[in-house]
């Protein structure tokens, strides 16, 4: 795992990039939020293909868990990926309401992700 920083005037941003897929539980996904919380990172960019394909599957409550601990620490977060390709209405319907916000959003690009982090 690598956490690459980008520094935006006084919000530093981790994105944490890997060739493995890192979380996998519930429990994965608050062990790294903590981990770079208390490296003083608020706000985090997560890659789609670092995140178990269940997260995606909103039935098995891995999203709803994970996104909850962000939500109640306050640190903001943003998956990149392609989430085209995904069928479920009820998922597609939760990134565009995710997407309204500013605590986590789903965006294509890294690019979007600071854009999104930075404000």
């Amino acid at each position: 795992m690598n956490i690459q920083v980008h520094q935006y005037d006084e919000t530093a941003i981790a994105e944490v990039t890997s060739d493995q897929v890192l979380i996998h539980t519930p429990d994965d996904g608050l062990q790294l939020m903590v981990d770079l919380y208390y490296q003083g990172y608020g706000e985090i960019i997560l890659h789609e293909q670092n995140i178990t394909p269940n997260f995606f599957d909103l039935k098995t409550g891995i999203a709803g868990e994970i996104l909850q601990k962000f939500t109640t620490y306050r640190v903001r977060l943003a998956i990149v990926g392609d989430f085209a390709h995904y069928e479920s209405k009820s998922l597609r319907d939760f990134i565009f309401e995710s997407n309204k916000g500013k605590q986590v959003n789903f965006v294509p690009s890294v690019e979007e992700a600071l854009g999104r982090l930075s404000r």
